[in-house]
């Protein structure tokens, strides 16, 4: 659900942490810690590695020892700002084939981007790439693919494109999003200041969703719990 969703979707050249969303449960917890295991993974920082805190929408995290994956950072979570819940998530998953063979599951693209709409800088030229990469793959794009691209494009230059293009579905979308009423009248420093209005409201957003499990991980810190242990 993270940068190796986005290495394969062609928005990014290299990521080696590992970001995973998993189904909450205590059968899957356990498979978990056993690949843990076999990766020689310690969990750092906080929250505890418990069912509990997934629920709650923490993400807990790994380091790993094994030498094959020696540093590799492994940080899983079971909820996510703004986007569905698994069973969804899963139904709508992307697969694509590892080099071994493997089947390798990641989040749709939409899932994605909408899991990218944080309060940290990086995400959001990361969501640009991933739509525009997306943009330029799909020659021949279906209804619900254009609609993807008109309500979350993060380019002025490709939104006006695709109003453009698709004008009878871009004035059925228009009440969805001000950026592309800005787009019909082709004025790209409008579409501009509207994309940065967008940002700044789903940053706001972010930082109260995460501010009450901040204030638990101050209360954990504070009960002196070890920050590090073996999984």
């Amino acid at each position: 659900m993270g940068g190796q969703a986005c290495v394969l979707y062609g928005a990014a050249e290299f990521s080696i942490d590992a970001d995973i969303v998993l189904l909450a449960s205590e059968q899957n917890l356990e498979l978990l810690r056993q690949a843990l295991r076999a990766l020689e993974a310690r969990r750092v920082a906080l929250p505890p590695f418990d069912l509990q805190y997934l629920l709650r929408g923490h993400a807990i995290h790994f380091r790993c020892y094994n030498p094959d994956a020696l540093k590799v950072r492994i940080d899983v979570m079971s909820v996510l700002r703004g986007v569905d819940e698994f069973d969804r998530l899963w139904a709508r998953r992307v697969t694509f084939l590892g080099e071994s063979g493997e089947d390798i599951n990641v989040l749709s693209i939409s899932d994605l981007v909408q899991a990218k709409k944080t309060q940290r800088d990086k995400d959001w030229p990361m969501i640009r790439r991933l739509i525009e990469a997306d943009y330029v793959a799909v020659e021949t794009p279906s209804i619900e693919r254009v609609t993807f691209w008109l309500l979350e494009s993060r380019t002025p230059p490709m939104l006006l494109e695709l109003v453009n293009n698709h004008r009878d579905l871009a004035v059925s979308l228009r009440g969805r999003r001000r950026a592309i009423v800005a787009a019909f009248d082709a004025n790209e420093a409008a579409v501009e200041e509207e994309l940065e209005k967008e940002q700044k409201m789903e940053r706001a957003l972010d930082r109260r969703y995460w501010e009450p499990l901040r204030k638990e991980l101050e209360q954990l810190r504070g009960m002196s719990l070890p920050t590090e242990e073996a999984v």
